[in-house]
């Protein structure tokens, strides 16, 4: 769809709302399992937290954190230490927390595919992108810091 924004939030929320479509029109499939309830929202906050500590880097590094921006600063500190893509992973997260509390298997696969387009369509391109702006320095980080975990 041409000027619809294309961005990872867009995705993720688009599997929030599959989530939350399917327990509507196939309630008897998503049993309430009150521990994996509990489970969600401790996945919940901890993915929150990723999101806050790692946004606050972009913005205390004065480095666009939209996608697809030239970045003006490598971070290589804080969460980015132990992975390239904390924001990403994290959205993952939250969409595994959505299908551990509405029981949902669909939301399983959903949190694949949304870790399969995020992987596509923004952590490479951004990783070649930081390749050409900042060159030796982000080979070095790349090959020392995994994608994901």
């Amino acid at each position: 769809m041409r000027g619809f924004p294309d961005l990872p939030p867009i995705w993720w929320l688009g599997s929030i709302a599959a989530i939350y479509l399917f327990k509507f029109l196939a309630p008897g499939l998503h049993p309430d399992i009150w521990w994996l309830d509990a489970l969600s929202w401790l996945v919940l906050f901890a993915a929150a937290c990723i999101i806050g500590w790692s946004a606050w880097y972009f913005f205390a590094n004065r480095t666009p954190i939209e996608p697809h921006h030239t970045p003006k600063s490598l971070i290589i500190s804080g969460p980015y230490r132990v992975s390239r893509n904390p924001i990403y992973l994290a959205l993952v997260l939250l969409t595994l927390a959505s299908a551990m509390g509405h029981s949902s298997l669909l939301g399983i696969v959903l949190a694949g595919v949304l870790w399969w387009v995020l992987d596509r369509r923004f952590a490479g391109p951004e990783e070649a992108l930081l390749r050409q702006t900042f060159g030796a320095e982000a080979d070095a980080y790349i090959a020392q810091t995994r994608r994901w975990i």
